[in-house]
């Protein structure tokens, strides 16, 4: 039975263990169009790249607002007439601002004024303030974003690859989020 569970729990560790340095691809010069879901690079210039111990700690010191980006999955297109239609759960990274849709390699303006307006609110309009950009591990999504935010001019971008897969494999606490309403985007203009 030992030999068993010695077993399980290497082919347990294996498939969750991170992707090596040396499957990581290079930093591309632009944003990331296709294949979001696929390894992604060690480096973001610019951003300070973090480890799930080092985004613990600006968690728990509060030291920085953290940003979700992981999209919501769309509504079906081809539903039968008066099918209810429920958006899946979502949890991040407890007090986290979750702009889903924003890490796409393309913007439309609306979607790209609710994430600056997110931003501001978030960062209380400092753009010295922290900013914590992620979405789940292997997700092209939060390297985008984060690179994004770099481009509006803020200057204390860190950026966490592992996003709530290493948060949650470190047994760090999980929140059900909704995302930040885009009518307030509207209402602000």
């Amino acid at each position: 039975m030992t030999r068993l569970l010695a077993a399980l729990l290497a082919a347990i560790a294996i498939a969750v263990s991170p992707v090596r340095a040396q499957d990581k691809p290079a930093e591309p010069a632009d944003f990331r169009t296709e294949d979001y879901r696929s390894p992604v690079p060690a480096t973001l210039a610019g951003a300070r790249v973090l480890t799930t111990d080092e985004a613990e700690t600006i968690w728990r010191e509060k030291s920085g607002a953290f940003i979700d980006v992981l999209p919501r999955a769309p509504k079906p297109k081809n539903l039968p007439e008066g099918t209810v239609w429920r958006d899946r759960p979502h949890d991040d990274i407890p007090g986290s601002t979750w702009l889903p849709d924003t890490g796409y390699g393309k913007l439309a303006g609306p979607t790209e004024d609710y994430l600056k307006h997110g931003l501001a609110r978030a960062s209380g309009g400092n753009n010295g303030a922290l900013l914590v950009i992620y979405c789940q591990e292997n997700c092209w999504m939060s390297w985008n974003a984060a690179k994004r935010v770099l481009s509006y001019g803020y200057r204390n971008v860190a950026w966490y690859p592992d996003g709530t897969d290493g948060w949650a494999r470190a047994l760090l606490p999980l929140a059900h989020a909704e995302p930040e309403p885009r009518e307030s985007v509207d209402v602000e203009k």
